[in-house]
């Protein structure tokens, strides 16, 4: 049964996760770092250090970062949170740059002395900016989550540590596919009703832009072009076209999970694009997309902010358990579709943010809808078949212990084979 506590405690974590984000998040949130150094140091800075993971290089090397004329990386970020940078407005932190500080943005990442270190000691999402003036040293680190300030000082004195974010946050530790499905039913629309509209009308008018213009590789454009289109292709287009858009520069923001905008987008577009074709009300479109950004959720809590486990598989599952529960599902139909489509694809890798992250969120579509359509014809996958375990909770964990324990060499030499000249 849904206690109380639980409810409440699921309202408050999609209120934690469904928040906006302009840009890819990781080098985003290496400039929310920067401006809030900046902020700090409150001076004219005239050399920084940034000390980052190994999984944020891999996160934020390759992709677009927007407001900058085209420019990527983690000095580009860095640059951008230096020169435009809104301290108070966390990822979206650079949403409002002009054409003069896009030029000065340029200059400051070919001309400023910046070093950018990867520290042994570095946690998996591990960001620490210096910023030095002539006087004075400011240093502002963020572990653990996107937005989450761990340490800020001043020539050394620490003016804020912060608690452990377990204690901040709603317990992730309480999700279960029983409990979300019975949340989903259960909740009263009027508590997630503006969250969810403000992640519908986002993720939405991003799909629509990628499928507009040209983005990256397409891959969006491609799905509608290459097939027969269908509801299940034009709902792998839409999402595929939300990350064409935001990887390659677009200038819209995104409702992120679990601290990615891809992963958001895919929890959530292809649940939208269903609902409409199948002309399903709008209330069972708002308890279908708790259901998904829930169960998205419930999986990338137990693996972790990064990983070398591609994070659009979880989401991609989450996605078809939303459309399992919009065609009528309930706890039975959610549970076998998810363990279905764990098992088909959890062997994506993650090689970092790019235009590949669209074939990606597609093929991870696709997936859910096949884990999806096998259970509505009489076919799944069962315990002993690779990493599936009875009950749908305990496949959750192998592939927690997948992504999480099993998988860190393979991040180590995925970034190894990425910084190969």
């Amino acid at each position: 049964m849904l206690t109380k506590e639980i409810y409440a405690e699921y309202v408050k974590i999609l209120h934690e996760e469904l928040v906006p984000a302009m840009g890819c998040t990781e080098p985003i949130s290496i400039a929310y770092a920067t401006a809030r150094a900046k902020s700090v140091l409150n001076e004219t800075p005239i050399s920084a250090r940034i000390e980052v993971s190994g999984n944020i290089v891999k996160n934020a090397r390759c992709v677009t970062v927007p407001h900058t004329g085209g420019m990527r990386g983690i000095k580009s970020a860095f640059a951008a949170g230096l020169v435009a940078g809104d301290a108070g407005a966390a990822l979206e932190v650079i949403a409002c740059v002009n054409e003069e500080q896009i030029k000065q943005i340029k200059k400051i990442k070919e001309n400023f002395d910046v070093e950018v270190v990867t520290p042994d000691d570095a946690r998996v999402f591990d960001i620490g900016v210096i910023l030095r003036s002539e006087r004075h040293e400011a240093y502002v680190r963020i572990a653990d989550a996107h937005t989450n300030i761990v340490c800020v000082k001043l020539d050394g004195q620490i003016l804020y540590e912060n608690l452990p974010k377990e204690e901040r946050r709603a317990d992730r530790g309480c999700l279960s596919v029983e409990d979300i499905v019975a949340f989903a039913d259960e909740v009263d629309l009027e508590a997630v009703r503006a969250l969810l509209d403000r992640q519908i009308s986002y993720n939405m008018a991003i799909a629509e832009e990628g499928l507009k213009n040209s983005y990256g590789a397409n891959v969006g454009k491609v799905l509608l072009r290459a097939y027969q289109p269908d509801i299940k292709i034009t709902a792998k287009a839409y999402a595929a076209a939300a990350s064409d858009a935001r990887m390659n520069g677009c200038e819209l923001p995104v409702i992120i999970n679990s601290g990615s905008g891809n992963q958001g987008i895919t929890a959530s577009v292809p649940v939208i694009v269903y609902a409409r074709g199948l002309h399903i009300s709008q209330e069972k479109l708002y308890r279908a997309l708790c259901v998904s950004n829930l169960v998205t959720t419930h999986l990338k809590s137990g693996i972790g902010a990064l990983s070398a486990y591609c994070g659009v598989v979880s989401a991609g599952a989450g996605a078809a358990c939303g459309i399992a529960y919009l065609l009528g599902g309930g706890n039975e139909e959610v549970s076998h579709t998810l363990v279905n489509a764990l098992a088909i694809d959890s062997g994506i890798i993650c090689d970092g943010a790019k235009a590949s992250c669209a074939a990606k969120i597609a093929t991870a579509v696709e997936s859910g809808l096949l884990g999806l359509n096998m259970y509505y014809n009489g076919n799944e996958f069962f315990a002993g078949d690779g990493i599936v375990k009875e009950g749908v909770e305990n496949t959750i964990k192998s592939v927690s212990r997948l992504a999480h324990e099993g998988m860190r060499e393979t991040d180590r030499e995925i970034l190894r084979i990425m910084l190969e000249e």
